[in-house]
């Protein structure tokens, strides 16, 4: 857009943590924005434990999520630094991930793992139980061995929930509440919207479904030991996860079950993730329960979000799944320069990676002029 034209003017559809980054580097990026907030209870965001894991969230047959991770991942310390000066600590570290394995069996998955990630030259360490245990001393004496991956980080995800609010108010973006009808006369829109994407873009109905994720949120006494990094369990071949913030709480998570829109927060659920938690780490006795909640993630077929044009003026930014928050500043990054030129071109990997067109059954890719502009 040259600087005599009249500024883009984008709507983005969605408040959480994908929305919101999108419409702060839109704004910053020159464009007027309006942030239609959907009820953000509902989404993932506000559920996620804040893991940035792209190397123990690895999958054999998400190949293309490690490399675009990666580099999320590395975009993380400059994104923490801009949220941190809104005044609002986004709870970044970099302890890194311990994964540790309970059973016979869970030690060979973790070799495997290990294996795996060799292959592609990223290194982990291989660790006993007892030098497991002189990481976390509070990790119980049944945890036979590990794996230290320093790479994978966390965030506090509400704290940059509430970060990137105070950023697109500074960036002067518009909020707006759903369904007001101040949306009109929008150049571009971006639809974030998380699993409920789909019913405002029918294209991607078959393409994008949520998942049903339970967590517990627990608090630790004054004289409870703690852990000081993530630690990822198998315990007997179920996955548990235990992240710790600097207040002393502790999120643990998650399950992951296809039950269509329905948030109900389930007995079974949380036993299950306490049962398998206090399995790796007995002290959870002494923790107070503080919240159960569920969220929905916005699966794709693939794991891969879908990140893109779908028409002249609607760009979607959906489907990140496990990682909303890990992939935020990429997808925001994409999205600003999709929408604008500013940034230089995308990045063709993290493009076709992302395409809301790779499968077979999916949306059109709409021809689009390079740099976006108004139309």
């Amino acid at each position: 857009m040259t600087g005599s034209a009249r500024r883009t003017r984008v709507t983005v559809i969605g408040g959480g943590v994908i929305g919101l980054s999108c419409a702060w580097r839109l704004a910053r990026a020159g464009t007027d924005v309006t942030l239609v907030e959907l009820d953000p209870e509902q989404g993932a965001s506000r559920i996620a434990a804040g893991m940035l894991a792209p190397i123990t969230e690895a999958h054999p047959t998400e190949p293309g999520l490690l490399a675009t991770g990666r580099l999320s991942v590395d975009a993380w310390p400059q994104f923490a630094a801009e949220l941190a000066d809104t005044g609002i600590d986004p709870g970044y570290t970099t302890t890194g991930t311990l994964v540790v394995g309970y059973s016979a069996d869970d030690l060979a998955a973790l070799e495997e793992l290990a294996a795996r990630l060799a292959t592609l030259g990223i290194d982990v360490e291989r660790l006993t139980g007892s030098a497991c245990r002189r990481y976390e001393p509070a990790l119980a004496p049944g945890v036979r061995g590990g794996l230290s991956v320093p790479g994978d980080h966390s965030v506090d995800n509400r704290a940059v929930l509430r970060g990137l609010q105070a950023a697109v108010a500074a960036a002067g973006v518009r909020v707006v509440a759903e369904g007001t009808g101040e949306t009109t006369g929008a150049d571009v829109t971006v639809v974030a919207a998380g699993a409920w994407t789909p019913l405002l873009v029918p294209a991607l109905a078959d393409l994008v479904r949520p998942a049903r994720g339970e967590n517990v949120r627990l608090t630790a006494g004054r004289h409870t030991p703690v852990l000081t990094r993530t630690v990822r369990a198998l315990v007997d071949g179920r996955a548990v996860y235990l992240v710790p913030r600097s207040t002393g709480e502790l999120v643990v998570g998650a399950t992951q079950d296809e039950v269509g829109f329905d948030r109900t927060v389930t007995a079974g659920g949380i036993h299950r993730l306490l049962t398998d938690a206090r399995r790796a780490l007995p002290t959870i006795d002494e923790y107070a329960l503080a919240e159960t909640s569920a969220g929905l993630r916005p699966m794709s077929a693939d794991g891969a979000p879908l990140v893109g044009w779908i028409s002249d003026d609607t760009v979607v930014a959906t489907g990140h799944g496990r990682n909303g928050i890990l992939l935020a500043p990429l997808t925001a990054a994409l999205v600003t320069q999709l929408v604008t030129g500013v940034g230089g071109a995308p990045d063709a990997e993290v493009v076709r990676a992302f395409a809301p067109d790779r499968f077979a059954s999916g949306t059109r890719r709409a021809a689009h002029p390079t740099g976006g502009g108004t139309r």
